[in-house]
């Protein structure tokens, strides 16, 4: 297996609202819902950086899918982290995900590696972490 991810799949409680939050709230571009032809089919696919895409899939569709029981999503299981090139951008991004509907988790802050972050969970408690790491900045 190559040391790649291709596509990120988030399950959500309501793919509608979930679209509109990523969407509408904080901009990620997608053609919108796909699949509703299919049986446990729908979802949404947003264009990331490097090829990278982001899937949200009702969860009830991804149980299905896998055979595994539908449980809680845990937030601490896991975080997605977002880069940016300048530290007042995780100000500016964590406002947006808040007026979009996302709970703000950690206000962001400087941290212990001389770097400035925050966290917010998505209506489906997924958490993100927001960071401006000068050891660490993204692709201009």
């Amino acid at each position: 297996m190559k040391p790649r991810i291709s596509v990120l799949t988030l399950a959500v409680s309501n793919l509608e609202s979930s679209l509109s939050f990523y969407r509408d709230g904080l901009g990620f571009p997608t053609e919108g819902i796909v699949g509703r032809e299919f049986e446990h089919g729908a979802v949404a696919f947003f264009d990331l950086s490097s090829g990278l895409k982001l899937a949200i899939w009702a969860q009830d569709d991804l149980a299905h899918d896998t055979g595994l029981p539908k449980n809680p999503i845990c937030t601490t299981a896991g975080s997605i982290g977002h880069n940016v090139l300048q530290q007042e951008d995780v100000d500016d991004i964590i406002s947006a995900a808040e007026r979009a509907g996302a709970k703000i988790i950690k206000a962001p802050q400087d941290t212990f590696y001389g770097g400035y972050a925050g966290y917010f969970t998505d209506p489906d408690g997924h958490l993100w972490e927001v960071v401006w790491n000068p050891q660490m900045l993204p692709p201009g």
